[in-house]
């Protein structure tokens, strides 16, 4: 039992198009659910294609796609042989496969036209049919049976790609420095393959720290497929020179722009891009927000045996794709503006670009607050952390941590992480649980045997050097203010939520005491729409809408109600986007 003192999946997303992710490693025959991944078409499921794309001719030699260039599209090998190779930034080449006649091309990246993982070179004469990335996704939708096996074949591939660190760039670091931390969370939160060298360990890295003669500021060092080496770059630095993120077409008019690909942005997209509204979507971290912090959800409708917010929030991303919204990451909004003289709002982007939609969904969510603890933000990353992933979840091995809150994805980082740590010391401002945690993770924890509950308890200090890490945390009693010091090397906060709505400052959008936007009330005091802002046109969806129930349920519930009353403010016969 816990103690109390006093005081998977298979629905990884996008990003790189193509052809290439056609078998992984070096025996795709071994994947665990090869003949999903790898089917073989019939003759007549391929005439049954033809429709959607044309056939393509290559002689010998010729390259089908190559790592790191955007791909046309996925092929379908009418007859030949294709050789697909993984070339890494250090100048390795692998073998990886051969493709013939009746086999296809592509991975889940390929729905959205992002660059090649691998390279496909034709041996002998090839002829193919392509099908460029707005004919597959139709395909998908027009073709149930056919396109349910080519989806599956997709997702399994980028699964195969992650899972053998095949493809993306290559991170060369300490695996336990803060820097190469960010950026691995950072991939591995938008389902991109990489793979990590330690140069203590690793010739290669070895030898190219000596030739780049690195300060300890400059690590990592981060090779991309074309060689390009950067100097620890920021993720949007790293995102544009790999081709993570998509391109605004110029002069382009969508129907609704989604800021924010949470649980509620992403439910927004799917559902107004299955009805077929044009839709974009930012996000300036990775999709799923909080959500994807959660390491099991039990109670969300559907999942029996549950399922991590990772996947769950994935499989959402896979569909709006599928479904053909335009999803921007990591791009920030910076400002939005409601005055434009063409009726259009337009959001201004963080790489100077402008986007514009005759609607706009607030799907930003909160974040988790940062609590008035003197040097903080120096020990983020550094031992602090607002994120319990299997990457966190290594750093804490037979460790004893701390961790701060008392919401379910409290509860759910805490029990995820009592199978790593020695011991979780789970610190609670309140004298209980029943009042903002789910019964049944109660009972988890309860039953848990490290999970150590304090309550009427607050971490007030911390102890260390920000180079060296977080040593230790104070915590203090609520009710005799006693404090005490804890040997602590990782704390985890999950406290409370601050509204991501800075951007939204100048616009004329309502918000409340607390900066949450307010909906169904217009300018003028009169009644709106349940999810309508006070700006006509502008909409609010989850956990950043005032009064909304903080639940992924509720969020992706808000998610495709708001899809009708976009309907209703574009009208039935919205205009084509231009």
């Amino acid at each position: 039992m816990a103690t109390t003192s006093g005081t998977a999946d298979t629905s990884m997303p996008d990003s790189s198009t193509a052809a290439g992710a056609v078998g992984l490693a070096r025996g795709v025959e071994l994947h665990p659910r090869h003949d999903q991944a790898f089917p073989t078409l019939t003759p007549p499921e391929i005439e049954r294609m033809r429709r959607f794309g044309e056939v393509v001719r290559y002689k010998d030699g010729d390259m089908l796609f190559e790592t790191g260039k955007p791909g046309p599209g996925m092929f379908v090998i009418l007859s030949g042989h294709v050789a697909i190779t993984q070339r890494d930034g250090l100048g390795h080449v692998t073998p990886v496969v051969e493709q013939g006649a009746g086999q296809f091309m592509a991975e889940i990246g390929q729905l959205s036209g992002r660059v090649a993982l691998v390279d496909g070179q034709a041996e002998g004469d090839v002829e193919t049919l392509l099908i460029p990335p707005e004919r597959l996704r139709a395909l998908l939708v027009a073709e149930a049976d056919l396109g349910e096996r080519i989806m599956r074949a997709l997702i399994l591939r980028r699964v195969s790609l992650i899972q053998g660190g095949a493809g993306g760039p290559v991170l060369i670091g300490p695996p336990n420095a803060p820097d190469v931390i960010r950026l691995q969370g950072f991939l591995t939160r938008n389902g991109y393959p990489h793979h990590l060298l330690d140069p203590e360990f690793d010739k290669d890295a070895a030898d190219l720290i000596a030739r780049y003669t690195p300060t300890p500021r400059d690590l990592p060092l981060v090779v991309v497929p074309d060689g390009t080496v950067l100097r620890n770059p920021s993720v949007s630095d790293l995102a544009r020179t790999m081709g993570m993120i998509g391109h605004i077409p110029k002069g382009k008019l969508y129907d609704v722009a989604v800021v924010g690909s949470g649980p509620a942005g992403l439910s927004t997209a799917v559902y107004a891009a299955s009805e077929g509204l044009s839709v974009a979507v930012c996000d300036s971290r990775a999709f799923g927000g909080q959500a994807g912090a959660s390491a099991r959800i039990e109670n969300y409708l559907g999942f029996p045996t549950g399922i991590s917010g990772m996947a769950l929030t994935a499989r959402a991303y896979n569909q709006a794709q599928k479904f053909g919204a335009d999803i921007m990451i990591p791009i920030t909004v910076q400002s939005l503006d409601c005055g434009r003289d063409d009726g259009a709002f337009a959001l201004a982007l963080d790489d100077g670009e402008e986007l514009r939609a005759r609607s706009i969904v607030v799907a930003s969510g909160a974040r988790y607050r940062r609590p008035d603890i003197a040097q903080l933000s120096d020990f983020e990353g550094r031992g602090v952390w607002y994120w319990a992933s299997p990457i966190e979840a290594r750093l804490c091995k037979e460790q004893e941590i701390v961790l701060v809150g008392a919401g379910n994805s409290a509860g759910q980082a805490a029990v995820f992480l009592a199978a790593h740590a020695a011991r979780v010391h789970m610190v609670i401002r309140g004298g209980g649980l029943g009042a903002s945690m789910s019964r049944y993770l109660i009972e988890r924890i309860e039953a848990t045997p490290n999970i150590e509950l304090v309550f009427n308890t607050e971490v007030v200090g911390l102890e260390g050097q920000p180079e060296s890490g977080l040593s230790g945390v104070r915590i203090r009693s609520r009710l005799s203010g006693g404090e005490s010091a804890m040997e602590i090397r990782n704390l985890f906060l999950f406290v409370g939520a601050d509204p991501a709505t800075g951007w939204l400052g100048g616009c004329g959008v309502t918000l409340d005491r607390g900066g949450f936007v307010t909906t169904g009330v217009t300018a003028d005091g009169e009644t709106a729409s349940a999810l309508e802002t006070s700006v006509p046109g502008v909409f609010a969806v989850g956990d950043v809408r005032s009064g909304s129930v903080k639940r992924v349920g509720g969020a992706i519930g808000e998610g495709a109600q708001v899809v009708a009353a976009l309907h209703g403010f574009l009208g039935d016969t919205a205009k084509p986007a231009l």
